[in-house]
Parts: C-alpha cells; structure tokens; sequence
C-alpha cells in the first residue's frame, strides 16, 4: 500500500496534548499491526532544542543519535517503544539551513530559489525521507503551535501541498481545547469552530477533531461540530482529562478511533492487541500505597515542572508503579538551603530525593549541601548528570576535608577540580560553539560486578545517552575509591567514569548519563526501579 501520513495540528491553544495525541495514535495503529512512525515539526528557527533554555521551552529529549530535541519525541518513544532520531524531528532552523546549503551548491539548477514551493517542498522532503527509513505504513506528523500562528503557515502549506497531491493518503487530525466557563458551567465550541474555520483558511479540512475538556464532550456539542464543521459526528472524538497520560489511549479505544481512522484510510486491522496496556492502566488505577519523592532542582519558573523534567517525573511514575506505589513528587528549590540550611531538614520527610541534570552554577551549592544531607542520613539518592557530579563534589568535600573541591563549570579558578571540562570542549568553549557540541547520545559503559548498578541492569555491559561538557576527573579516582567512592561503571573506550556509588549507604548512586530518557511505562528503567525499592525499603 502507498504510504499513509497523518497530520496533527492544534486549534484555540497550545500545550494540551497534541504531543500524547500523537503517541497515542501511533500506538493505536501499531497496536493493529501497522508500522508507524513519529515526526515533530518545530517552528522556531533554532537548530534544535538544546540552546533553549528548559524553563522557557521544556526538557531537551536526547535520541540514541544525539538529537536534541523537544520533549515530544519522549511521549512517542514511550508510547510506541521506538527510537526516535534526528529523522524524527524538523525545525524551521534545520529546513531554512538546508535550503540555503542546497542554493550556494547550486542544486536548484539556475533557477531562484522562493519561500514557496521550495521551503515547503524541503519539509515534504524530510518528511518522507522519515518515513523511507523508518518504512513506516503510516507516519503521524505533529506540528507545534497552534493553526492561528503565523509561525505555522510554510509547514500548513507543505502538509497542503502534500494532500493535494496524495489526496487519498493524507488525513488531519484537530486537537482543539473546549473550555468550560467556571460562571456558566456548559462547555463551548466556538473556539474549535473558529480553529477549524482557520484551518479553512489554509486550504485544508480536519477529517478528526478530538475535543480536549476538562470533561467528555456531550452529543449536544458534538452534533453541533459536526453541523458547523462539515464533519461526521463518529470523527469528533472526546478526550477529557484523564488519571495518567497513558490513559489516553485507552480513552480513544472507547471512541474506536483506530478503526474510525483506518475506515477512512480504506485500511483493515491486521490484530488488535492492547492487552498489556489496558492491565497496566487498570493496576495504575488501583493503588494506594504511596512513596514521597523529592527533587532537588532549580527550573521551577517560568513554565511548570512538569515540562521542565518531564521524562524524570515519567521514570519515576513507571517505577513507582511497578512497586504498586503511588509515586508524591515534592519540588525542592536548592537555592533555598544555601542561605538557610536549616530547610535541609524537610528533607528527613522524603523517602528518597533526585538530583537531575542542569547546567550553571546558580542553585549548585544547595544541591551539594542536599547531597552530603543525603549521605549523612542515609536517604536514598539517585543523581542524574548533574546529580552525579554534586555527589562526587559532596563526596570529596568530605574527603579531602576542603570547601574548594568543585567543578570547573562551577569555579573555573578551583584548585580541587575533581569535576573538569572534557578535553575536546575546551576549545569549543573557547570559540563560543555551543549548539550541538556536547557528549551527545548512546555510550557504552562496563559495569563493576559487586556495584549496585550491576545488581540493577543484571548486565557487565549497557549503553545509556549522555548530554554533557563536564567530566570526572580521574586525577581524583584513586583517593575518592580508597575513601568510598565506589567507581561502578566506566566507559571502556575512553576511560570515562559513568557512575559512581557511596559505599557506606543503603542507595545513593551518581550516573553521568540520563537513564530517564530509555524508561518506559510497561518497562521501567533499572536504576529508577532499584532507587524507588530503596525509597519503598526507607519508609519501612
């Protein structure tokens, strides 16, 4: 069959769950036994994500290639299990820069070289390039933003162009926020209709409209769509707020919005198997144990947490459930303790506390001061990144008995640099290149066999993805190891300490990677997994 695309676009307002809508489809038809593939179309003219900050856009995914990327692609690879790579990701940036590389190769043949056809035409491109390589049957394609945006027209007009001609294998999906007026207590759809009159405007008409709500949509609203929006009622789908993200899925099921999607398609289920899925929702439902966890960070502003530590807050979530525990995630501003220490002691309410990653010095001195908490009372802690090098810098504060011991992004001037700036960026820090640069992706690293790690993964050899410009100074491992740094894994091709384990504690383990991107719901990360047992064991 000729290659399905469907392209997911949203109405009225911005972040209310195209991203999970898209993983959502994807896992649906995967679930019927199609290939799928997953894409983000990002309209900033930024490269990539990983030069914005995490307050201000959200987490920064990293793909087994490197990519850095926006927080969706974290929601497909969770929800469909499949590896997402810079194939999976576009930006207006990347689209623009390739254009301008192909015109000074004089790849356009002569002739000049416009904003249309030629921009659309280079995301048509990439998207079927995605597509090839992935050899996707069907290739779910989420645009950012919302349809109102000026920002979106080029990418509206290549999934236009593209309908225009594959007419017969080009679908959009709506995803439109209904609000309730808390004064009077109805839902209203006019903010949809006007969504969907602005799609219009582009040349294009949703085949699906799924209404997000604070409550399902009524038959009343959705006949009135259907009328005012030229739609059949059986496509105007109800997807209100649920318990957990991974409900929703589960939610469109009751909607047959698979089998409403590959009708129109002209595509028949080769199986339908969600099974596991509809057991693991069901367990999440049910419990009622809880476990408190703390994360000590300091991107609380400007946008909330939940965006900023996404796939930390979902590692946590997968483990904690695996336990049969409710997961209660209390934020800890590190900040506060540098000027009043005595906070740490809201710390003794937590049955385990994170450390994730980050970047800068500002809110570091509170995350090591946690730290050494952490060590003293036996609380069991998990660093992430960043984490890992607070704990080694806490560690040998301790050890070599001196304030100055510190990173070299944190005290370029310290004398005690058990944390430095890895040889090959130095002189990209010099030059001020600093957009895809750092230790990006998959890196291997071998386990110590009598390390915690090593009881978690059950494995000598594991490969996990990495973001960072720092590293553990070896200068350090000796005297660190004879005092109760354990070193549990090392990277066997360039000698690089990837985690390090206190000795004399219950759980407090450091890893330079970011496990938190490779867990998933039915298959919770093993160091996330082995931390919330620690935190479980704590509390009795």
């Amino acid at each position: 069959m000729p290659p399905k695309y469907i392209f997911v676009v949203g109405g009225v307002m911005s972040s209310v769950g195209k991203g999970v809508a898209s993983a959502s489809i994807g896992k649906i038809l995967q679930s019927r036994g199609f290939t799928v593939a997953n894409i983000k179309c990002d309209m900033y003219v930024n490269i990539d994500a990983g030069t914005i900050r995490p307050a201000e856009h959200g987490e920064v995914f990293v793909g087994e290639d490197g990519v850095e990327a926006d927080q969706d692609l974290g929601n497909y690879e969770r929800f469909t299990n499949q590896d997402c790579v810079r194939d999976n990701y576009i930006t207006t940036g990347q689209v623009y820069q390739e254009v301008i590389k192909r015109e000074r190769n004089l790849e356009y043949g002569g002739e000049d070289v416009e904003v249309v056809p030629d921009i659309p035409n280079e995301i048509i491109r990439r998207i079927k390039s995605c597509q090839k390589k992935n050899k996707s049957e069907i290739t779910i394609v989420e645009f950012g933003g919302t349809v109102g945006e000026y920002q979106l027209l080029l990418f509206l007009e290549a999934a236009r162009m593209l309908k225009w001609k594959e007419p017969k294998n080009v679908f959009f999906v709506l995803v439109s926020y209904l609000p309730t007026p808390s004064l009077l207590g109805e839902q209203k759809s006019k903010p949809t209709q006007y969504a969907v009159r602005t799609l219009n405007s582009a040349g294009i008409s949703p085949d699906f409209i799924l209404c997000r709500a604070d409550r399902p949509v009524s038959d009343s609203i959705k006949n009135t769509i259907s009328t005012v929006c030229s739609l059949d009622k059986e496509r105007i789908m109800s997807a209100p707020d649920v318990y957990s993200i991974y409900d929703v899925l589960l939610n469109f099921e009751k909607e047959n919005l698979g089998g409403i999607i590959l009708k129109a398609m002209g595509l028949k289920a080769k199986q339908t198997d969600l099974k596991d899925w509809r057991t693991f929702s069901e367990k999440v439902k049910n419990i009622n144990k809880e476990v408190t966890i703390g994360i000590v960070g300091k991107y609380f502003n400007f946008k909330s947490c939940r965006d900023t530590y996404i796939s930390v807050i979902e590692s946590i979530n997968h483990a904690a459930w695996w336990h049969n525990a409710k997961p209660n995630i209390v934020w800890l501003d590190s900040e506060k303790y540098e000027n009043h220490p005595e906070e740490l002691k809201e710390l003794d309410k937590m049955d385990g506390i994170i450390v994730p990653g980050g970047f800068g010095k500002r809110g570091t001195e509170g995350m090591i001061m946690a730290a050494d908490y952490a060590f003293r009372k036996k609380i069991p802690y998990f660093g992430l990144c960043l984490g890992m090098q607070i704990m080694t810098i806490a560690f040998a504060r301790m050890i070599l008995k001196t304030e100055d011991a510190n990173s070299t992004e944190l005290d370029a001037k310290t004398k005690n640099p058990v944390i430095s700036t890895m040889a090959e960026q130095k002189k990209l820090l010099k030059e001020k290149h600093y957009g895809g640069t750092m230790r990006l992706g998959a890196c291997p690293a071998k386990l110590e066999k009598k390390s915690l790690s090593f009881e978690a993964y059950k494995a000598e050899n594991i490969s996990e993805r990495h973001r960072h410009r720092y590293e553990f100074n070896n200068d350090y491992r000796d005297v660190l190891e004879r005092n109760g740094l354990r070193i549990a894994g090392v990277n066997p091709e360039r000698n690089l300490v990837e985690i390090v384990e206190a000795e004399d504690h219950p759980w407090m383990v450091g890893v330079q990677f970011h496990p938190e991107f490779k867990s998933r719901p039915l298959a919770p990360h093993p160091l996330f997994k082995e931390f919330l047992r620690a935190a479980i064991k704590k509390q009795k």
